[in-house]
């Protein structure tokens, strides 16, 4: 899925989870094959090994140290949140709706058990302890999280229900330089997470100049506002032919189906197409151009301003337009955001594992949304942030050929030749663990081809062999795993491959932290 925060509104909350039938849960007799669970996962869910979790340890570890430099904090708050906390609740309901992961709470004094609901982003979590806390908070609240989210819809390809997020928040600054901060954190933590400077662009746009482009194409009606927006928000996908007809009358896709469209008269919808294509050029250029068209309206007047701040804020920031441009064919959260809004799209050519060209495009988005904290306190409360999603990136940084896991290693394997020496070999790894290296001793009872086999499997950049002649002598032998798949890929001859034993060497016991440091140092 696109594992983006939501640019709407949060989930509804009405009908409640799904009921657990009673006979699935029994525990059957180990021995009755027929009842025996089929090992599968839940759909939706991924299960992940240790390349997946190093790169997105990486990307998070950079990001993190990027953020704290811009003097936010690190913030976690709990999975499970109260589920009024995370959206609307029906008047006429008494359970959490589809969209979230629920579950109710113990019943209080009163004998009324309270709903709770797995956080679906990590956005609602903050204006909760912010509304919260706010007593006792620096304002403005600057705070950074990470972690898990859980969105209860319909699992697809590249579309889960749990994923993990980053995101970075100010709460409590109305200045339009926060939300210049939080894009130059944003360029700066993609930039750190592994994509060159120029491979990604924030386009950033502002509702209040939508909101003045309504005014002067004479557009009143929420629905006709609604009709126009989703308009343009198809302008990548259909182009200023499509998006024309949709702001007049309808138009009619490839298998015949007809979309109504927004009604617009044509020097509207011309107006309309003017202010999506303004973005060509320069920051200071797009704002001429958006001047022109929507110059005039109060609210459109008062968004030129709000991005002539934020540019001058990046130039300050040094985020020239080529890592961060106005766009007015953005189009976020209708109902969610209240200001600027921005979005980072992947510039690099990516392609999928048979090689096919395949196109990310966002990444990450943000923008400014003022109403959100003000569910709990009633009072309105400005905040501005970015999220992306920690897998969607790892992944379109893997597509554009740059695997943060390319060089995930396992331990060095210390082989187990002796059963009765057992405590020799574990002695051996915890010499190399107190080197600081990764070891283990192999805890099977095969011999030694599918130990060398198991210690392959594991990625490990060493296997250490201690047999009897090696005991005797005071030496281990030390094969280079690493060193033999690389010059494996060009092997012609097998019986000359054996005779040779590349990567492999003998030393003194002594000698063993050394010369498997030398190995893991220089692995690929």
């Amino acid at each position: 899925m696109d594992d983006l925060p939501s640019p709407s509104c949060p989930p509804s909350l009405s009908n409640g989870p799904p009921t657990v039938k009673r006979e699935a849960m029994t525990d059957a007799p180990a021995s009755s094959e027929a009842s025996r669970p089929e090992a599968r996962s839940p759909r939706g869910f991924n299960d992940r090994r240790a390349r997946d979790l190093v790169a997105e340890r990486k990307i998070l570890a950079a990001v993190s140290e990027v953020y704290e430099r811009y003097g936010f904090e690190a913030l976690d708050t709990g999975a499970f949140e109260y589920a009024d906390a995370l959206g609307k609740f029906l008047p006429d309901a008494d359970r959490p709706n589809e969209g979230v992961f629920a579950l109710q709470d113990d019943a209080d004094s009163d004998g009324n058990g309270q709903w709770m609901a797995l956080r679906y982003d990590l956005t609602a979590p903050l204006a909760r302890f912010a509304a919260q806390n706010w007593e006792t908070l620096p304002k403005p609240f600057r705070r950074y999280a990470f972690g898990p989210v859980w969105r209860n819809e319909k699992p697809g390809p590249g579309r889960f229900r749990e994923f993990v997020q980053c995101d970075a928040d100010t709460v409590g600054s109305a200045r339009p330089e926060a939300d210049a901060e939080i894009i130059a954190m944003a360029v700066a933590g993609l930039e750190a997470a592994g994509l060159p400077a120029g491979s990604a662009v924030v386009k950033i746009n502002n509702r209040k100049l939508l909101n003045g482009l309504m005014t002067t194409a004479g557009v009143s009606s929420e629905g006709q506002k609604l009709a126009v927006l989703r308009a343009v928000d198809k302008l990548d996908r259909l182009g200023a032919d499509g998006v024309r007809l949709l702001l007049g009358e309808g138009r009619k896709d490839e298998s015949g189906d007809f979309t109504k469209g927004a009604g617009l008269t044509a020097a509207a919808a011309e107006r309309v197409l003017a202010f999506t294509q303004a973005g060509a050029g320069g920051r200071t250029e797009t704002l001429d151009k958006l001047a022109g068209v929507i110059g005039g309206s109060a609210e459109g007047d008062e968004g030129l301003a709000e991005l002539a701040a934020i540019h001058q804020a990046l130039t300050g920031l040094g985020v020239g337009a080529d890592r961060a441009t106005f766009d007015p064919s953005i189009v976020r959260g209708l109902e969610y955001y209240t200001g600027a809004v921005f979005e980072a799209e992947l510039l690099l050519q990516t392609t999928d594992d048979k090689g096919h060209p395949v196109r990310f495009g966002s990444i990450g988005g943000g923008g400014r949304y003022d109403d959100l904290v003000a569910r709990f306190t009633g009072e309105r409360t400005p905040a501005t942030g970015f999220s992306f999603g920690v897998t969607r990136l790892a992944a379109a940084l893997k597509a554009a050929g740059r695997d943060l896991a390319a060089d995930v290693r396992g331990p060095v394997v210390v082989l187990v030749l002796d059963q009765a020496r057992m405590a020799d070999y574990m002695a051996v790894a915890g010499e190399l663990r107190a080197g600081g290296i990764a070891a283990e001793v192999y805890l099977g009872t095969s011999g030694m081809r599918p130990q060398m086999k198991y210690a392959d499997r594991r990625l490990s950049p060493a296997a250490v062999i201690i047999g009897g002649d090696e005991f005797a002598a005071g030496t281990v032998t030390i094969k280079d795993l690493d060193l033999g798949r690389a010059l494996a890929s060009g092997v012609a001859d097998n019986a000359a491959w054996r005779a040779e034993r590349p990567g492999q060497m003998t030393v003194p016991r002594t000698g063993l932290v050394a010369a498997v440091r030398a190995i893991v140092e220089a692995q690929p």
